[in-house]
């Protein structure tokens, strides 16, 4: 869902761009490392200081950038055109329904965007498609937490059914195959979660000789398949 007057006003003022600048990105970076030379995706970019953010500070090579707001694309195009179109794209479009091929990006950024959208979970699956194996997500959310106090009842318009916690928020990541394995951490009393997780790739296994054909030995028990995380720089 689109901000509503109150908050768009919050998120596009010269505090917030510090906060983002000074605070997130390298609390982001530090969890998750740079993303040089690599393409990426910004889900609800605003008015395109993320997306300055992910080209001077981490690095990428091109940087598409989606928000379900016309009036926001046009700020970000306008902010970014010094870029070309070599190294940004900006479009309209949900999270829920993200205009790129599966496995396509290297990563992807949401700097607060999925708590805003009723159907967050199709959001995380979204982020899964895109990816490819060894992708990261980095992700600044808001709780529901933070969603039940009273000023964010009373001043900002959000989904009221099924939000979620820190624990929620991993265990869906977990569930579309996004290991986050220990790079999270929450701040301001658990209103905020801030992560990466790296998309998991299927391991093909050789059966041994001692294993009964179509079955693989997985940690003593038996099992088609296990999975690896790829990380940035080798796997793991």
């Amino acid at each position: 869902m689109k901000l509503n007057r109150v908050e768009k006003a919050l998120m596009n003022n010269p505090l917030r761009e510090l906060l983002q600048r000074r605070y997130e990105a390298p609390l982001l970076e530090r969890l998750g490392g740079r993303v040089d030379g690599l393409r990426v995706l910004e889900i609800g970019c605003g008015r395109g200081v993320g997306v300055e953010i992910l080209l001077r500070r981490f690095g990428a090579r091109h940087v598409t950038a989606i928000d379900l707001d016309p009036a926001m694309v046009a700020l970000a195009r306008r902010r970014l055109a010094r870029y070309g179109p070599d190294r940004v794209t900006s479009l309209v479009a949900s999270a829920t329904s993200v205009p790129a091929p599966d496995a396509s990006l290297d990563a992807v950024f949401d700097f607060g965007i999925i708590h805003h959208v009723p159907n967050w979970r199709a959001a995380v699956g979204e982020v899964r498609r895109v990816l490819r194996p060894g992708g990261r997500f980095f992700f600044e959310e808001v709780t529901s937490h933070a969603l039940a106090r009273w000023s964010y009842r009373t001043f900002l318009d959000h989904p009221r059914r099924d939000r979620f916690s820190t624990g929620q928020f991993v265990a869906e990541l977990e569930r579309h195959e996004i290991a986050v394995d220990g790079r999270v951490v929450e701040r301001f009393f658990g209103d905020f979660v801030i992560g990466v997780g790296i998309a998991v790739a299927p391991v093909a296994h050789t059966p041994r000789a001692d294993v009964p054909t179509g079955l693989t030995s997985v940690r003593g028990g038996t099992a088609p398949s296990e999975r690896r995380v790829l990380v940035p720089g080798g796997d793991a």
